[in-house]
């Protein structure tokens, strides 16, 4: 139905075009907000009526008789009628909703897709320093990039997938430390024990398993670095590289059981290293966006939109921490990015305006607004009716394979991508392994493998459906099926340009929905064989959409349930 649409607005622009020159920009089409009103719109009577000086109604009228001249209008559309002040709905007929049948068989797995732009992005997510088990935001961080990387690679970027961390940082010699003392024989609750509400000091059990594997003398290897303990206790260096390398593994194997992969990993230590952070104030300086006071070096960032100027270089000499983002920034854009998206959480909102203003100031041709942010909130587990805070293994919080563990990949992924990132959620475990209706993915999920008993039952090929005689599929259940399975490429567009994956589980749950509501008006496995094998050829096409958006998710769509 997407070359269908396509045809209209040919046609649509035409007709505008001879009425005003110029105007062939305005032909357009939404979705009526009421079904009943027909299957597309277009406002621009509306539009046109006030540079023209004509009433919008008057418009719309003459807009109509030349509509129904265009061929493509003759062939598809069953009607077009005035509401309003001056709105045009359009309904079509059936044959053309039937397209879409058609569309899908032919293009399967790439229906819904876009060919290749040449254009790169690169999504930078997670992003967790190695000083602990990945929790249950670093999970909502690893859905959400996962499936925004999947959105646009559907539009024809070619994406790229980065893991930033620092391995060198306070927070790791506090990691070594920790370590060192578990090797010591100390444990949370000793008099040797950091203690106290800021006590530098983690106190999970993976601690005490990082110190044993040391004191072992084992290698642990990870997705980009390996490591081998020496087993001496006063090693703190070799301590504190052994436990960078244990929790990378760690996080591989949280990120394993999520089927989360990156392309790189991107360590923070490097821009130092490199002279990349060093090269990057050398450059806001010679540019002349600093100024020193009180001892520090400052950005004069509020030239660029923020509500104060930053502190860069502190009076000890050492860098706050958004001018290695910043160092970062212009390394990513000089790799070749274009495109920019980092996914963290609300607390790193403070951030983007210096970052963006220090980018600026740099003057090395990056564009405002560069890079992008998608902020997400905290999760809230609640398991048997109560609020879960705690693992064991982690020490304060509930972790990403927890999670996993409780239920399954699938269902953590498809809840955590059912809201806007930035709207408070509240993960229920119960519900995220019922078996029934309330439980969204199961609903989505199951009605995947529904038609998939259904096209076992038959026990044709589906190839075989690809020029089945369509006519028979009349009924507003199966129109309605029709219009929303056309609906699926401009969602996956849309989804992309706005960051928001949590369309395609709102739009899955309707499809899920309107396939149950037709299989429970229209038997499928009829004897009249014209009729069953057009009722046949909708069934399978609504499978492959509701499996083509459930892999833009990372979630499986099972044959049997």
């Amino acid at each position: 139905m997407l070359s269908v649409k396509n045809e209209l607005l040919v046609a649509l622009a035409v007709v505008l075009e001879n009425i005003c020159a110029g105007s062939a920009a305005k032909a357009s089409f939404e979705s009526p907000k009421v079904a009943a009103h027909g299957d597309l719109a277009t406002t621009a009577a509306m539009q046109l009526a006030k540079p023209l000086k004509l009433n919008p109604r008057q418009l719309a009228e003459r807009i109509c008789d030349d509509l129904r001249q265009q061929a493509a209008f003759v062939q598809w559309v069953d009607a077009l009628e005035i509401a309003g002040p001056g709105f045009i709905n359009i309904r079509l007929k059936p044959a053309a909703k039937q397209q879409v049948v058609r569309s899908i068989l032919a293009q399967g797995a790439a229906y819904g897709e876009r060919s290749r732009s040449g254009e790169r992005l690169l999504v930078e997510f997670v992003s967790a320093n190695p000083t602990g088990p990945l929790h249950v935001g670093h999970g909502r961080q690893a859905a959400l990039g996962d499936a925004l990387c999947n959105l646009y690679q559907t539009q024809g970027w070619e994406v790229y997938r980065e893991f930033y961390y620092n391995d060198a940082g306070v927070q790791i010699g506090t990691l070594a430390s920790s370590t060192q003392l578990r090797a010591q024989g100390f444990k949370p609750g000793d008099a040797q024990w950091p203690s106290g509400e800021n006590a530098a000091a983690y106190n999970g059990d993976y601690i005490a398993d990082i110190a044993a594997d040391f004191l072992a003398c084992k290698t642990v290897k990870s997705d980009d670095r390996e490591f081998t303990g020496s087993g001496d206790v006063n090693d703190l260096d070799g301590m504190r590289q052994f436990a960078v390398a244990y929790l990378r593994r760690e996080q591989d194997l949280d990120l394993q059981a999520f089927a989360v992969k990156f392309d790189n990993y991107y360590l923070e230590s490097s821009l130092y290293t490199s002279g990349r952070v060093d090269a990057t104030v050398q450059r806001l300086q010679a540019e002349g966006k600093t100024y020193e006071k009180d001892g520090a070096l400052w950005l004069r960032s509020t030239e660029y939109g923020d509500d104060k100027d930053r502190v860069m270089r502190k009076g000890d000499g050492s860098y706050t921490y958004f001018v290695p983002d910043v160092a970062y920034h212009i390394a990513k854009w000089e790799r070749g990015f274009t495109k920019v998206v980092n996914i963290q959480g609300t607390d790193h909102h403070g951030t983007i305006a210096r970052v963006r203003a220090g980018l600026q100031a740099a003057n090395v041709g990056i564009p405002q607004g560069f890079p992008d942010y998608v902020l997400h909130t905290m999760v809230r587990v609640v398991r048997g009716g109560e609020e879960v805070k705690i693992s064991k293994r982690a020490g304060s919080y509930v972790t990403l394979r927890d999670l996993i563990e409780w239920t399954s990949k699938d269902a953590v992924r498809f809840f955590l991508l059912s809201r806007k990132p930035d709207t408070e959620y509240t993960f229920d475990v119960d519900l995220a392994v019922a078996k029934n209706n309330d439980n969204p993915v199961y609903y989505v999920q199951y009605a995947h493998a529904r038609i998939c008993s259904v096209l076992a039952s038959w026990g044709g090929a589906r190839a075989s459906l690809s020029d089945v005689d369509l006519s028979a599929l009349s009924s507003p259940q199966a129109q309605a099926l029709m219009l929303l399975l056309a609906k699926y490429p401009e969602m996956l567009s849309s989804a992309a340009v706005t960051f928001a994956p949590h369309d395609v589980t709102f739009y899955l749950r309707e499809l899920a929905a309107c396939y149950h509501s037709y299989y429970d008006a229209e038997r499928i496995l009829v004897d009249d064989e014209a009729v069953k094998l057009a009722r046949l050829a909708l069934v399978a096409a609504t499978a492959q959409v509701l499996h083509n958006g459930l892999a833009v998710l990372g979630v499986s769509a099972p044959q049997k349930m």
